[in-house]
């Protein structure tokens, strides 16, 4: 079945009108919302266990207390891992409020000290106004923006709000990664292309390709990405 060579669709059988998607992407808001009504654990993207993200954490050796932002968070199970750890300075954006409202529900109580912000990377509102931040993690969204002042803005955004000595985690399909995912589009990057786009005030500390099982099976092939700022 093609889509699923090319698409991280959810693990249910799901067909896409490739057409309906291109009417839909003009509103991803209303997109994801509906992608996240589904049971997550069936979502294309869903990781029980984030090993690559925390390990990567673990070697920017943060202070309980840094400031981090997980971008297109959705329901990850990674903010629960961080809370457990004692992080107690977490932000947590999507531009879907019903993903960051099963998060919510799942955390109760140990989500009270987390700042929860709706808002679009590629048009941010309120991003923007953030104080400075310690680590900036991204696992699959980076590989959504397809248009170019879309790609500007998402790392303009970074290097605004990282700390000089702060860093970036970037996991985002591979040159050899799907070429959809949900039915959208998206665009592949290798280590050498972040750098690019992140500049020389970046320093690449660790970079690797990474396989993830699919919960329906199917493999997506990744590159994770670990800079720290000059």
């Amino acid at each position: 079945m093609e889509l699923e060579k090319s698409s991280c669709a959810n693990s249910s059988k799901v067909s896409y009108d490739s057409s309906k998607v291109e009417i839909e992407n003009k509103d991803l808001s209303a997109h994801w919302n509906n992608a996240y009504h589904k049971e997550i654990t069936t979502l294309g993207w869903y990781e029980a266990h984030p090993k690559p993200s925390l390990e990567l954490i673990k070697k920017c050796n943060l202070e309980k207390s840094a400031a981090i932002l997980n971008v297109g968070v959705g329901a990850t199970t990674l903010v629960d891992l961080l809370v457990t750890q004692g992080f107690s300075n977490l932000i947590v954006n999507d531009l879907s409020s019903v993903a960051l409202d099963k998060l919510k529900n799942r955390l109760g109580n140990d989500g009270h000290n987390i700042t929860w912000v709706v808002d679009d990377l590629t048009n941010p509102t309120q991003l923007n106004q953030l104080e400075k931040i310690d680590l900036w993690h991204d696992r699959a969204v980076l590989h959504f923006f397809n248009e170019e002042k879309d790609q500007t803005t998402y790392f303009n955004l970074i290097k605004q709000l990282i700390k000089r000595n702060g860093f970036v985690i970037i996991a985002t399909f591979n040159l050899n990664g799907a070429t959809k995912c949900s039915g959208l589009p998206v665009f592949r990057y290798n280590e050498q292309m972040i750098q690019d786009r992140l500049g020389a005030a970046f320093k690449l500390i660790e970079a690797f390709d990474y396989t993830y099982t699919m919960p329906s099976g199917n493999t997506r092939a990744y590159v994770y990405t670990l800079f720290q700022r000059n």
